[in-house]
């Protein structure tokens, strides 16, 4: 069972936008984001909008990509009718469910259609999600053929039994082996881990994190698992089946994995996501956000650009408006065919929570967030003195300083960044910081 959508206004059935909205002279970055829904077995801690059937025409594995390329259609006109310039796509994301459950014949239309309709800018990231099941040597070949640069692996786990208490199908020995064989396509390859697992020791991702990194990979993943209401797993807790996760195990966990990571060369560039530093990402002296394997789409969503998500269920962002596709893949389908938006219902975002969606997200990656744009938060030695007219603000900034949850220095020179506590303690830090 899929979770609920959030609440929302009713999106206007030709999808239209209101030119106020989109602030169109903003610069903002285009990404593009394809959502394929289904999956050969769902998983029992998953709740993403997937699906293990068809539902007909438009709406099934072989007959996908027209929908998708309809919307695409319907993305231009309403971008063009608001006033806003076209944009090449910056990065383009192919996630799920399972994308690797199309052919890739199908996903190499689809991005064929995206590149012919709105654009895909020279030396894009395009990345597409894969389970190390679903994907042969001749599909990763004819996918980096096409376009696609980067292939993003579900591994989750090196211990069987965690693989099977996540409901994973493939086995830990196929992960290295479609790894090598992205590598060989020249894609740049990224592997997706798991912590928190119900009976998972700490020596049990120990091992899935030196085994990811014998496989050296230019990117890793490290997701804390969060059981979800609805899911199966969810029920199983409920049922005390599964302990719950512990919070401290999980942080515990994560500071296990930035330890590793960082001694293998792994830089943290987004709490979650770590890039392979090369030679001349050091020798550049720039910030890990721009390191050579740190993906482009993940900062995307962190850097407040504008994206396009296509598929039921999929969010769309653009300016100060966010709207989200209907999530039955057929009716999804229907809509494309009838003409009309596929949307369901959308929001508008106000000043005040224009700002808190900056803190948060940018507070998230290793460049943090300048401390100027915060009300009554000045710059440099001012910042923490105290000095500033708005003294209350300004004690927050020193009490986090205190805590280390961010980091000093950084904030002298005027800008909040996390500390490895102040990254286990992210939402704590945005509160603080907007003095909620």
């Amino acid at each position: 069972m899929s979770p609920a959508q959030p609440d929302g206004t009713r999106w206007p059935a030709d999808g239209a936008l209101d030119p106020g909205l989109v602030e169109a002279d903003c610069g903002r970055p285009l990404s593009l984001y394809v959502h394929v829904p289904f999956c050969r077995v769902r998983c029992g801690y998953c709740d993403f909008n997937t699906y293990t059937v068809g539902f007909g025409p438009g709406a099934q594995i072989g007959d996908y990509a027209p929908s998708v390329l309809a919307e695409a259609d319907l993305a231009v006109r309403v971008m063009e009718e608001v006033g806003l310039p076209a944009r090449r796509a910056r990065t383009v994301f192919f996630g799920g469910g399972t994308p690797t459950m199309l052919d890739a014949t199908e996903l190499i239309d689809i991005l064929a259609g995206l590149r012919e309709r709105i654009g895909i800018a020279s030396g894009a990231e395009v990345t597409l999600e894969a389970n190390p099941d679903t994907v042969t040597r001749e599909d990763l070949h004819a996918l980096a053929d096409a376009g696609f640069t980067r292939v993003s692996f579900g591994m989750q786990s090196a211990v069987p039994e965690i693989l099977a208490t996540l409901d994973r199908t493939h086995t830990p020995e196929r992960v290295p082996l479609v790894v090598q064989w992205a590598k060989e396509a020249g894609l740049s390859t990224s592997v997706d881990l798991i912590y928190g697992t119900p009976g998972e020791s700490l020596a049990d991702w120990e091992a899935s994190l030196r085994a990811a990194l014998s496989y050296e990979s230019d990117h890793i993943s490290a997701y804390a698992l969060v059981v979800e209401e609805g899911t199966k797993m969810g029920a199983q807790v409920a049922r005390g089946e599964l302990p719950t996760p512990d919070p401290d195990d999980e942080a515990t966990k994560y500071e296990l994995a930035d330890a590793l990571l960082a001694e293998a060369g792994y830089v943290w560039y987004e709490i979650s996501n770590f890039a392979r530093a090369t030679e001349a990402d050091l020798a550049s002296g720039q910030p890990s956000t721009s390191f050579e394997h740190a993906s482009a789409h993940n900062l995307a969503y962190w850097r407040d650009w504008d994206w396009w998500g296509f598929g039921p269920g999929a969010h769309s962002h653009v300016g100060r408006a966010r709207w989200w596709n209907v999530k039955n893949p057929g009716a999804y389908a229907g809509r494309l065919r009838a003409g009309a938006s596929p949307a369901a219902a959308g929001e508008v975002l106000g000043a005040q929570e224009r700002e808190l969606e900056r803190v948060m997200l940018g507070l998230r990656t290793s460049e943090g967030v300048a401390l100027d744009g915060l009300a009554g938060v000045g710059r440099g030695d001012e910042a923490v003195s105290g000095s500033i007219v708005d003294e209350c603000a300004s004690g927050r900034v020193t009490a986090l300083i205190a805590d280390g949850l961010i980091d000093g220095v950084a904030a002298l020179g005027g800008r909040a960044v996390l500390t490895l506590r102040g990254r286990l303690l992210a939402d704590y830090v945005t509160r603080e910081l907007m003095g909620y």
